[in-house]
């Protein structure tokens, strides 16, 4: 029912954008981003509760509880790269939003060292 509401939010930010347009196009991007942040904050309900789950998932199964903060990191950054490219790109800023999302790369990698890593000394250890 969430993404009903959702789709709906989306489409009629799109809308309202394109009538706008005509008239002032400076406020058919202050719409289309206003309704970009509205979507975003119904989504990181979701994500939150979705934590929640993940964390009693990690009490079931033998998982380092800082691999999961680390990973959770990585899906955070990815999120709000992709969105923040995204209205940069929308308000025609490309350059922008290709710093954003390249910044947004080398952030994951750097989080993600511990994990490569762990999982390098795993290998290791196997082997010998």
């Amino acid at each position: 029912m969430d993404m009903i509401k959702i789709g709906i939010l989306g489409i009629a930010g799109v809308l309202m954008a394109l009538l706008v347009r005509e008239w002032k196009p400076q406020f058919s991007t202050l719409i289309s981003m206003a309704s970009c942040t509205l979507i975003f904050f119904c989504a990181i309900s979701r994500i939150q509760a979705m934590a929640g789950a993940i964390s009693q998932l990690v009490q079931y199964i033998s998982l380092k509880e800082s691999y999961l903060k680390i990973l959770l990191k990585i899906v955070g950054i990815a999120y709000i790269a992709d969105f923040s490219a995204s209205i940069c790109r929308d308000a025609g800023y490309s350059a922008v939003a290709g710093q954003i999302e390249l910044s947004g790369k080398i952030s994951v990698l750097s989080v993600s060292t511990p994990i490569v890593l762990a999982l390098l000394n795993t290998i290791s250890e196997y082997l010998t």
